[in-house]
């Protein structure tokens, strides 16, 4: 890689503000806010909406969609043709 072309790649914490969990990872991502890790480091923070802890489709909570519905509206309005 070239030297000074390429982002710092640092530790940052990302905080979700749905559940209120939050994780620490290196991203390329800066913030002026900081909070003091439980390590006793501080890190930027950056606060996201919506995350793996919070997302329907990881925490199970998805609603599944009425197909069967669907299909027979098809079948009235078309028929077999």
């Amino acid at each position: 890689m070239k030297p000074g072309i390429h982002p710092a790649y640092e530790p940052v914490v990302f905080r979700d503000s749905a559940s209120g969990t939050a994780f620490l990872t290196r991203s390329t991502m800066t913030s002026d806010k900081t909070i003091t890790w439980e390590d006793g480091n501080t890190y930027p923070v950056v606060d996201v909406e919506i995350s793996s802890a919070s997302h329907p489709f990881y925490t199970g909570t998805a609603r599944v969609l009425d197909t069967a519905g669907r299909v027979e509206k098809f079948q009235r309005r078309y028929g077999a043709r």
